[in-house]
């Protein structure tokens, strides 16, 4: 079966380049049954979609399709976006419940929250460097060993590029414990990568 945004030819429906359009264009471009739209919106946006699936399941086959359904779920739903987000924050939204619910249904376990620290955010420090110097399959090795919950912040704030603020909306979670999370997912990260002999 043909994906929603392979079936679209170019120039559908989208008045002028959609190229040119800002994405919150699109998206109302999208609401108003453009397909032209919606298929720019997957150009691009579709890898940071796929990458932050690929952290939330582990599964490429698995992160494929729930990018199908985080596209289909968009076409349907585009009407519903009022501008309070930014759009890649709000297709983040989307994919990641795309991602819950089938995990949900698959009744997989998730990781306990109290397994986290409190600890406030620090500023940037030796992982930063450490990154820097490591190599980028080890770097993704350390990462893929984080708790999911880690693993799912990691990369929206430093893959998709998000504040913490629009990652504590698309997670839904108080900004204070993102500031935590994220404290320590890089001490974690830190370790792996010390432990590999990127960091002394």
């Amino acid at each position: 079966m043909e994906t929603i945004f392979r079936t679209y030819s170019a120039g559908d429906d989208v008045a002028g380049n959609p190229d040119d359009a800002d994405d919150a264009e699109l998206v109302r471009a999208v609401a108003a049954g453009d397909r032209t739209a919606l298929a720019t919106l997957y150009r691009r946006h579709s890898q940071v979609l796929l990458a932050q699936l690929m952290l939330e399941v582990g599964e490429q086959t698995l992160s494929e399709e729930l990018l199908q359904d985080t596209m289909l779920a968009v076409w349907r739903g585009a009407a519903s976006f009022r501008g309070d987000a930014k759009v890649r924050t709000w297709l983040i939204a989307i994919a990641r419940r795309q991602a819950r619910d089938r995990l949900r249904r698959h009744r997989l376990r998730s990781v306990d929250d109290t397994l986290l620290t409190e600890s406030p955010a620090a500023e940037p420090g030796p992982e930063q460097h450490a990154l820097g110097r490591a190599e980028a399959a080890a770097v993704a090795s350390a990462i893929h060993a984080l708790s999911r919950p880690h693993r799912e912040l990691i990369g929206l704030v430093f893959g998709a590029g998000l504040t913490m603020a629009e990652a504590a909306q698309v997670l839904e979670i108080p900004l204070g414990t993102v500031k935590s999370r994220l404290f320590a997912a890089r001490a974690a990260l830190t370790q792996a990568l010390t432990e590999k002999g990127y960091v002394r």
